[in-house]
């Protein structure tokens, strides 16, 4: 598989959140302004060898917190037979199960319950991201967090300055393989370090906009935006005083 090993040089920056001098943004530069795109049902193999339709919606998903499972929960409520083929399965057994204590959506023949078929007449792929399309919201309402923020990672850092002051830490990057478990190193197949998938017409921090936004804020987001522009700015003319370089399953110029 055209995938680039784990591990490559990163470049980082870090900065006061413009909203709220406790809190510092730590972006990986690297993957913000790489050409990554989701290819789900465009050549996307998934992570099971199994079931490599469903894409990364093998495993269903873990809420955030009681407030993204109630959320959700109110979007479920609009979806109708024409939008979800699992509809009646649903309803009658339910549509979360728990996994180690926590409750997830839940799994129907090795996939999350939302997942559609490729054949099914409503849609391919998640009945929930269908609704938002039918009902004209972002589907970063309808679906659970962990859904759209895939492939970006949000994390955070607590860390204390000599002078006593505690600062926030809120890192975003690049969702890797390691980054799902152990088990992550079992996948057949992987989209963000993939050359497959480095084919989008705009870079990471633009295309995921809005989901970048939610994870950080408008203010953090513009002067993330500033600093990946001016990175994209020096690759482009060939100059990287510090060693920079593109993702490296980018297309090669």
């Amino acid at each position: 598989m055209p995938e680039v090993l784990i591990g490559f040089p990163r470049q980082w920056v870090e900065f006061i959140d413009p909203a709220d001098p406790r809190q510092v943004i730590k972006a990986d530069l690297t993957w913000l302004t790489s050409r990554w795109t989701c290819i789900f049902g465009r050549g996307c193999q998934g992570i099971d060898a199994r079931r490599p339709d469903a894409g990364c919606c093998v495993h269903g998903a873990h809420f955030a917190d009681k407030d993204d499972r109630k959320r959700v929960t109110s979007w479920v409520e609009r979806l109708t037979p024409e939008l979800w083929q699992r509809y009646r399965t649903g309803h009658r057994k339910g549509w979360t199960e728990k996994e180690d204590g926590a409750i997830k959506t839940r799994v129907v023949k090795g996939a999350c319950i939302f997942h559609n078929d490729a054949d099914f007449p409503g849609g391919y792929g998640c009945a929930l991201h269908h609704l938002a399309a039918a009902e004209g919201v972002s589907f970063l309402e309808t679906k659970p967090e962990v859904c759209w923020q895939l492939p970006i990672r949000r994390s955070y850092e607590k860390r204390k300055v000599e002078d006593g002051t505690e600062l926030l830490v809120v890192v975003v990057g690049e969702y890797t393989r390691q980054d799902w478990g152990a088990g992550g190193h079992d996948f057949p197949w992987y989209c963000s370090s993939n050359t497959d998938a480095h084919v989008g017409e705009t870079a990471v921090f633009e295309s995921g906009r809005d989901e970048i936004v939610a994870l950080i804020g408008e203010p953090a987001y513009e002067e993330l935006a500033r600093l990946c522009r001016a990175r994209l700015v020096l690759l482009e003319q060939g100059r990287s005083p510090l060693g920079l370089s593109p993702h490296p399953a980018d297309p090669t110029p």
